[in-house]
């Protein structure tokens, strides 16, 4: 029997439970190429995806040399210096909110890393694999390790835990 971790977060009525190791037993389907302390280290969502802060649920060695913005998105804090995500508001007018991950799909996935597994599992992994067609028009139209060829959609895929920096 697997040893459940009560984890306190930031949201009322919603408790989960560390059920796997941090950072192991991924689905096999599921094969992210940079953890979440590692994208934010590059800078993705332009350094403000809790806009409620930072929750207190993540490691604090995270958010180490993290360059945040206060109060709103700042595209010169994201790896290639644009914007490349829609806002929450777009992402909730597309279903894609879940009550117990409002604030998206990397909530989803710093949770998943850290050793939770939920019923939205084969949902977001779908959402994620769904991302390589991005990748594919980076390969298609760019020499490989351009970094300014397509910047947008490599921070696309960043924001989604493939490493654009590689492609």
């Amino acid at each position: 029997m697997k040893k459940k971790k009560h984890v306190e977060n930031s949201q009322q009525e919603y408790t989960y439970y560390l059920t796997e190791p941090t950072g192991r037993n991924f689905d096999p389907e599921f094969t992210p190429e940079l953890t979440p302390k590692e994208m934010l280290k590059l800078g993705v969502f332009g350094g403000h995806y809790w806009y409620d802060g930072i929750p207190k649920e993540y490691p604090k060695s995270w958010f180490t040399g993290v360059h945040l913005s206060d109060n709103k998105k700042d595209k010169k804090l994201n790896f290639f210096g644009v914007n490349a995500s829609q806002s929450h508001a777009e992402w909730k007018r597309k279903g894609w909110i879940q009550p117990q991950d409002p604030h998206g799909w990397f909530e989803w996935y710093c949770r998943y890393y850290m050793g939770r597994r939920s019923p939205d599992d084969a949902r977001q992994i779908k959402r994620w694999k769904a991302i390589k067609r991005h990748i594919g028009a980076i390969k298609k139209n760019c020499k490989k390790g351009d970094l300014d060829c397509r910047r947008r959609q490599r921070q696309a895929v960043l924001h989604w835990a493939y490493d654009p920096r590689k492609i």
